[in-house]
């Protein structure tokens, strides 16, 4: 169906690709075409619109044989309008032009019309073609039971050919602009009843078939048993002469193994004597191997210990000569040590001394030699001081306090 839109009076049709549209105004056609969009005036304007696409045409109808039987055909046509121009003309293809829906049905008119078309000339061919064979002139079967419908095995082919060639030949259709594209023929099938007896002969047929393969397996299977047993029987004999060749086999091999046991006893004993023989030789040989051994590891103890005394001897006189001389230089440090220290102590002694006697002649007191002296040793145990600031205040009272005469 077409697409129309209202707009301000005006109409606006847009057609599908698959759409012929053919308008006309006032009796002259304006446009004509497939898949087109323009703007008309509704009450001017005629409009039609033309599937021009492929489309299926399914049918089922019933038809009667030439030996009044009813079969069913089931069928499928493939048509499309390949005038639109003529079928425009022919069928009533008007849409409304406002609403753009179909104001006939000119799809349902050519579907009758290629129904009734293709049902005339199947019906034609199915009436002169018998449901079945004649008895007397049977295909497969037992004799006298030659059911086998002539219809139902040649009748599709005949159907579709007669259904194609007469819708090629109808001259309705050209005129109308219909082109019949394929024409397929899906079954052809007779009545319940019919269809039963007709599959009758070829069921028997095949269960005589299955019959007989069954009796040719059953055959085939006793001829093989039949071969089996011979098989086990000559098996059998094979086995009892082997197994007499065994036997004989087995005493030779056993009496061979006596021989081979008593030889290899002999064998043992002789290589048992050798053995005792040189494991004796090896042991005397062992026995003076490890009393020379003995004698030389005493000698080497003894020549190891007489070594070990003289060099502990020799490290011991020289340990006692370190230990001397060791004792001998801390003495001789400790009295150069004392002897500096007495001599640093007079001098220090000696130099205070002459420090206290310097304060005496210049007429200080003791109290205030001794803070002086306190002072100097103050400064001699404080830390280093990068700089010091002193108040006059402080410098006039100390400076008081130093000159003689003054307070204490």
């Amino acid at each position: 169906m077409a697409d129309i839109t209202r707009r301000l009076g005006l109409r606006h049709l847009r057609g599908a690709p698959t759409a012929h549209i053919r308008h006309h105004r006032s009796g002259t056609p304006v446009h004509d075409g497939p898949g087109l969009s323009f703007w008309f005036r509704p009450l001017s304007a005629a409009l039609s619109e033309v599937p021009v696409d492929d489309r299926e045409l399914a049918m089922t109808f019933h038809a009667r044989t030439s030996d009044f039987q009813d079969v069913s055909v089931q069928a499928t046509v493939t048509y499309r309008i390949a005038d639109p121009a003529a079928a425009a003309a022919r069928l009533d293809f008007s849409i409304d032009p406002d609403t753009g829906a179909r104001r006939g049905t000119p799809l349902e008119q050519l579907g009758t019309l290629l129904t009734e078309t293709a049902q005339q000339h199947a019906l034609d061919v199915l009436a002169r073609t018998p449901a079945r064979l004649p008895t007397t002139t049977p295909r497969r079967g037992p004799p006298g039971r030659g059911i086998n419908s002539a219809a139902l095995v040649d009748g599709v082919a005949a159907v579709r050919e007669r259904v194609a060639a007469g819708l090629g030949a109808e001259p309705r259709l050209p005129a109308t602009g219909i082109e019949v594209v394929a024409v397929r023929v899906m079954a052809l099938r007779p009545e319940p009843e019919v269809e039963r007896a007709l599959r009758a002969p070829a069921r028997e047929q095949i269960q005589q078939e299955a019959d007989r393969a069954t009796y040719e397996r059953r055959a085939v299977a006793v001829e093989r048993e039949r071969t089996i047993a011979e098989n086990e029987l000559a098996s059998r004999i094979e086995l009892a002469r082997r197994e007499e060749q065994l036997v004989e086999q087995h005493g030779a091999n056993a009496r061979r193994e006596a021989e081979e046991q008593a030889a290899d006893a002999v064998r043992a004993r002789a290589e048992a004597a050798r053995s005792v023989r040189r494991a004796e030789a090896e042991a005397e040989r062992s026995v003076k191997l490890a009393e020379a051994e003995a004698t030389r590891q005493l000698r080497l103890t003894e020549a190891e210990a007489a070594r070990s005394r003289q060099l502990a001897e020799a490290e011991a006189a020289r340990t006692a000569l370190l230990a001397d001389a060791e004792a001998a230089r801390a003495v001789r440090i400790a009295r150069a040590e004392a002897e500096g220290a007495r001599e640093l102590g007079a001098a220090r002694a000696e130099a205070q001394a002459a420090w206290l006697r310097v304060h005496t002649d210049a007429g200080v007191d003791g109290a205030t030699t001794l803070r002086a002296l306190a002072a100097a040793r103050l400064a001699e145990n404080l830390p280093h001081i990068d700089s010091v600031t002193v108040s006059p205040d402080v410098l006039t009272a100390l400076l008081t306090r130093l000159a003689p005469g003054g307070s204490a």
